[in-house]
Order: C-alpha cells, then sequence, then structure tokens
C-alpha cells in the first residue's frame, strides 16, 4: 500500500520540479483525460481496500476512460458544443464517491 502512495509523491515532485506547459488549445482535452485517469486510480484503490482489484480491469479502465474523455472534449469542440463539461461531472462526482468510499474504509480501521 505505500508503493503506490510513494510513487504518487515522486511523481508530484517531479511534476513541480520539472513544469512541463500545455498550450491553450490542448488544456481541456489535457485537463479531462487527467480527471479521468485520477478517477480509475481512485477507483483502483478502493478496489484494492475492497478486496476486488483486478489488473486487467483497472489498465483498460485507466486507458479507455482517459481517452474516451479526451475524445469527448474532441468531438464537443468539432461540434461546438462543451461536451467536456458531461465528462467533468461524471469524473468528478466518481471521483468524490471513490474519495468517499476510501475515507470511510481508513476510518474502519
Amino acid at each position: 500500500m505505500w508503493l503506490p502512495l510513494l510513487g504518487f509523491i515522486i511523481g508530484i515532485a517531479i511534476g513541480f520540479l520539472l513544469p512541463v506547459k500545455v498550450p491553450a488549445a490542448y488544456a481541456k482535452y489535457l485537463s479531462v483525460a487527467v480527471l479521468a485517469a485520477l478517477d480509475s486510480v481512485f477507483g483502483g484503490v478502493r478496489a484494492h481496500m475492497e478486496k476486488q482489484f483486478d489488473n486487467a480491469i483497472f489498465l483498460s479502465g485507466f486507458f479507455f476512460n482517459t481517452l474516451m474523455a479526451a475524445f469527448l472534449a474532441y468531438i464537443g469542440d468539432q461540434l461546438g458544443v462543451e461536451l467536456y463539461l458531461a465528462a467533468v461531472l461524471v469524473f468528478g462526482s466518481r471521483l468524490f464517491q471513490n474519495l468517499a468510499i476510501i475515507r470511510r474504509h481508513l476510518l474502519k480501521r
């Protein structure tokens, strides 16, 4: 359980030390993709705590959700509709739901 946390902390440190500039045109796509990826990560942590973690499900969900969210934002841009907001709403609510369940598991220990 400590290894993913260590990887998370190292990743955050690297992100702050080596900042990457994202062009404004891609900001929507990246933000939605990151939100979808975080949803998958916290869903994986939740599944691990519930002893239902499956690596294949996690990896396929991680990549599929991330790519689908970015694709939804792209299609929305092509249609002139802010479809990325739908992905933000869905993945944001799932992220907070997963965090709440993780918190409950931690408090029960």
